[in-house]
């Protein structure tokens, strides 16, 4: 179910391209070598997929566009819900910085296999299905936790959410522990593994809101059983 919405300025759209090229542009700045085979890898993974779904939003979905523009404080976003968007701002930015320091700049992290620097990229790309999933499945898919009355939010029961109720969250794990891996960054690793915890927690604030404020997500966590890996949690 798409909801009508006027659509996000062009000016706004441009400025939000220039403002991801930033990421992997400083990514590169600070590894010291703009030839850095790994970085780039991952500096136009991520351009794409941010391209990608930008775009598909401001053709397909506007009023989820419009939405993903929500600033923390927002709507009726949860007070617990302000204090751990600012922590994975934090740590999304402490991530980004510290990874190429320690992967290029001064080579903290060294030994880093082959097989595992393919296994995070291929752990980015099956990201980039469950984010690009998620937006196509949800429309409710706010950057806030809130309820989103004015939209008249539903449960979504389809598509990736058939088999987990959390896909986004699953695209940002596979994130996170993808890029050092594909880097070489034990560091961004271990930063990781604290925005995993973050995200984890996150989830439980979540669910319990939109059990008592959602209407027929009770009955979906009956017949969709498990967060974000099928089988574990």
């Amino acid at each position: 179910m798409k909801t009508p919405s006027a659509k996000t300025s062009p000016l706004k759209l441009i400025f939000t391209f220039f403002y991801i090229l930033i990421f992997p542009a400083l990514l590169l700045y600070i590894s010291g070598d703009w030839w850095w085979t790994e970085g780039w890898i991952f500096g136009l993974w991520f351009l794409a997929l941010c391209y990608t779904t930008i775009t598909y939003l401001y053709i397909k979905d506007p009023a989820l566009l419009s939405e993903r523009y929500q600033k923390p404080g927002a709507g009726n976003q949860k007070k617990w819900d302000r204090i751990v968007v600012y922590i994975l701002m934090l740590g999304f930015i402490s991530w980004i910085v510290i990874m190429p320091i320690d992967a290029h700049l001064y080579q903290w992290s060294t030994g880093f296999p082959l097989w595992l620097k393919i296994a995070g990229g291929t752990m980015l790309l099956l990201s980039s299905f469950f984010f690009f999933r998620s937006y196509y499945d949800n429309t409710f898919l706010s950057p806030l936790v809130r309820i989103q009355s004015e939209r008249k939010q539903q449960t979504i029961t389809t598509g990736a959410y058939g088999f987990i109720r959390h896909p986004m969250y699953l695209g940002g794990i596979l994130l996170f522990m993808g890029a050092p891996m594909l880097l070489g960054s034990f560091y961004g690793m271990l930063i990781a593994l604290l925005m995993m915890v973050t995200l984890a927690l996150r989830i439980k604030g979540e669910e319990k809101m939109l059990a008592g404020e959602l209407e027929g997500y009770v009955d979906y966590q009956k017949i969709v059983k498990y967060r974000l890996i099928p089988f574990i949690w």
